[in-house]
């Protein structure tokens, strides 16, 4: 069977009958469009054809599907079949690999199966800022997979941004700065404030932890009977593994203090002080990154946002260096589950 037949699933008809795989060319099976005008993400693709399964596609079309994503860095795929749980782990091991275990997380979120994961489980009211996966652990996922298994009624699209894009509206002062100082992460973990050490490492032995984060590069510090503080110091930009192009890759704005909603930075700070956030940024050598910095790096990303709404079924692929991804205020269920693969640390940038 040729991976054109592999491709067209099989289909029960009204009658019982049976819609027969067929032989045609890969530009028969699907459309190909492009990012809106002015932009650079996402490229969409969608089947010409009922019943060609996601997986099944794109066993043979990983050429094209890494040629597509290297130059976007973001890939809709919409109106396949097998876009459920058990299909997106059969597309992530066609295109990519092996799926990763969700380690060093710094949100809330439940595991599904086969190392498919809820996305983050946030108040729906709130919206989340864009951010690159991991980028401030020392491994972090070059591969995210999104899947809309609910749609909400209204909102939760998951804008993204082009961190090419972003690198170049950043004042070039700023930009080497950062690229000078590079960026410290300061986390706090405790069963009070945070997400526990235990769920963030897969672990309660402290000495494993304690291994793991030495062997990382991190400075590890044990509070009370069940917190734990870290520090690290990382990259703020990256030099794309695979392309070479110079993307904006750090986590600086993200888990920055002022970036919180007025009413939960205030409170945060009131009740636990600077030292205890469950995160924070600095420039690596400790000093603090000024208010009109962080000001100028919110509205970079903000620019580059590119947003349309879920429907059910799509799935989006995202090269996690290339494409930062938020999500935005929702109402009704919604249900998006994440995959990643790919394992990158900066000796790969």
């Amino acid at each position: 069977m040729t991976h054109e037949e592999r491709s067209i699933k099989s289909m029960k008809r009204p009658g019982g009958m049976t819609r027969k795989a067929v032989s045609v060319g890969d530009g028969e099976i699907v459309s190909q469009e492009g990012p809106p005008a002015g932009q650079s993400i996402p490229m969409t693709i969608q089947p010409t054809l009922e019943g060609v399964d996601l997986a099944g596609w794109a066993e043979g079309s990983r050429p094209l599907i890494d040629s597509l994503l290297a130059t976007h860095g973001a890939i809709l795929f919409r109106g396949f079949d097998g876009a459920d749980l058990p299909g997106l782990a059969r597309f992530v091991h066609s295109v990519s690999g092996d799926l990763l275990e969700y380690r060093e997380r710094s949100s809330p979120r439940t595991h599904v199966t086969d190392n498919i994961y809820t996305s983050t489980e946030h108040p729906a009211h709130q919206a989340i800022f864009p951010h690159n996966e991991n980028s401030y652990a020392h491994s972090w996922p070059l591969k995210l997979f999104f899947l809309c298994s609910v749609p909400p009624a209204t909102g939760g699209e998951t804008p993204i941004a082009d961190c090419r894009q972003i690198f170049h509206l950043i004042d070039a002062r700023i930009r080497e700065t950062f690229i000078a100082k590079k960026v410290l992460y300061v986390r706090n973990f405790s069963d009070d404030l945070s997400l526990p050490w235990q769920t963030v490492f897969g672990t309660s032995d402290r000495d494993v932890v304690a291994g793991t984060l030495r062997d990382a590069g991190y400075e590890a510090q044990w509070i009370g009977a069940h917190g734990l503080r870290t520090k690290r110091v990382g990259q703020a930009v990256a030099r794309h593994p695979r392309t070479g192009e110079m993307c904006w890759f750090n986590h600086a704005t993200f888990f920055h203090v002022s970036t919180l909603e007025p009413d939960v930075r205030d409170a945060l700070l009131s009740q636990y002080g600077e030292e205890n956030l469950p995160n924070n940024t600095y420039y690596g050598d400790g000093s603090p990154i000024e208010a009109s910095v962080l000001d100028e790096l919110r509205a970079a990303y903000r620019q580059a946002l590119v947003s349309q709404p879920w429907q059910l079924g799509d799935v989006l692929l995202l090269d996690n260096v290339l494409v930062a991804h938020s999500r935005a205020p929702f109402t009704g269920p919604r249900k998006i589950h994440v995959a990643m693969s790919e394992p990158c640390t900066e000796r790969d940038i």
